[in-house]
C-alpha cells in the first residue's frame, strides 16, 4: 500500500490533545505521512482554551504553498481555520490543486464553549470551502448551526445531512456523539440520496478531548490510502474506540485520547 501523504491545516493546541498535534499523532500511527499548515496557536490545557493567536495569512499561504508545491497531498484536511481571512486564503492557493480531495472538520465551538470559528468566517466556510469539500464532518452542534435546525434524534440528523449537502459537500458525517444516544453513539453519513448510520458503544469517560480531530485525521488517511468513503470511515470510527477506550489520564480536566494505543499493547476489547 502506498505511503498515504496527509496535509492538515489546523490550530496548534498547546496541551497536545486536539489540532495540529492530534492530526499528526493521527496520521502517523495510521501510517501516514503528515504535513501541515498552522492557522492559529492556541493557550490551552485540559481545563479549555484560553487565549487563540492568529496566524497571518501571508505566512499561512507560505506554509500551504511550499509544501504543495514540493511535497504534494494525496488529502487535505482542515480543522480550525479561525476567520474568514484565513478560510480566503486557503482557498485562494487551493484553485491551484483542483484534483486534490478535501476533508473538512468545520471546527466551530471548544469543548469549553469557546469559539474557534468567527461568526462572520462562517459565511466564507459556506460559500467558499464547502463547495470544494469532499467530506465534511460537523458535530451536531455544528450542524444545528450550519442547517439551522434543532437535532434531536437520528431523521434530524439525516434532514440536517441533506440540507448542508446542498451548499457543496459531495458527503456529509454528522457525529452524534453530543447526542443522547443511551449506550450507543451514532454517526449519520448523508452522501447523494443516500444515508448510512455507524454504531458503537458509547464508553463513560470525560477523555475525549480532540475526538473530532482524530476521527476526520483518521478517515483523511484512510482516503488517502485509497479505501472507500464507508470503508475509510468504519475503519476511522474503529481505531477513535481504541483510542477512547485507552485514553489518557492527563490533567484535570478533559483529557486526550491515547493516539498510538494500537502502535503498542492496547487492544480494544
Amino acid at each position: 500500500m502506498k505511503l498515504a501523504k496527509v496535509l492538515t491545516i489546523a490550530g496548534s493546541d498547546s496541551g497536545g490533545g486536539a489540532g495540529i498535534q492530534a492530526d499528526i499523532k493521527t496520521i502517523t500511527a495510521l501510517g501516514g505521512y503528515a504535513t501541515t499548515v498552522v492557522t492559529a496557536i492556541t493557550a490551552q490545557n485540559t481545563n479549555g482554551v484560553f487565549g487563540i493567536h492568529e496566524v497571518p495569512t501571508g505566512f499561512i499561504a507560505e506554509q500551504l504553498d511550499l509544501v504543495l508545491s514540493d511535497i504534494g497531498a494525496d488529502i487535505i484536511k482542515t480543522g480550525m481555520l479561525f476567520s474568514a481571512q484565513i478560510i480566503e486564503t486557503i482557498c485562494y492557493i487551493l484553485e491551484n490543486y483542483p484534483a486534490i480531495p478535501i476533508v473538512v472538520d468545520p471546527v466551530m465551538l471548544a469543548k469549553g464553549g469557546r469559539t474557534l470559528l468567527q461568526d462572520e468566517a462562517q459565511d466564507a466556510l459556506q460559500k467558499l470551502l464547502l463547495p470544494r469539500t469532499f467530506l465534511l464532518t460537523p458535530n451536531i452542534q455544528e450542524a444545528e448551526i450550519l442547517a439551522n435546525i434543532k437535532i434531536t434524534n437520528i431523521y434530524d440528523m439525516k434532514n440536517a445531512g441533506s440540507k448542508i449537502q446542498s451548499m457543496g459537500p459531495n458527503a456529509v458525517l454528522i457525529k452524534g456523539g453530543h447526542l443522547d444516544g443511551g449506550n450507543l453513539v451514532c454517526d449519520v453519513l448523508a452522501f447523494g440520496d443516500n444515508f448510512e448510520v455507524f454504531e458503537s458503544p458509547r464508553i463513560d469517560t470525560k477523555n475525549t478531548h480532540g475526538t473530532g480531530c482524530t476521527l476526520s485525521s483518521a478517515i483523511a488517511c484512510n482516503l488517502a490510502k485509497g479505501l472507500s468513503l464507508i470503508e475509510s470511515i468504519r475503519q476511522a470510527r474503529l481505531y477513535v474506540l481504541g483510542a477512547i477506550k485507552n485514553a489518557l489520564e492527563i490533567g484535570h480536566g478533559h483529557g486526550p485520547l491515547n493516539h498510538m494505543w494500537n502502535m503498542g499493547t492496547h487492544k480494544i476489547d
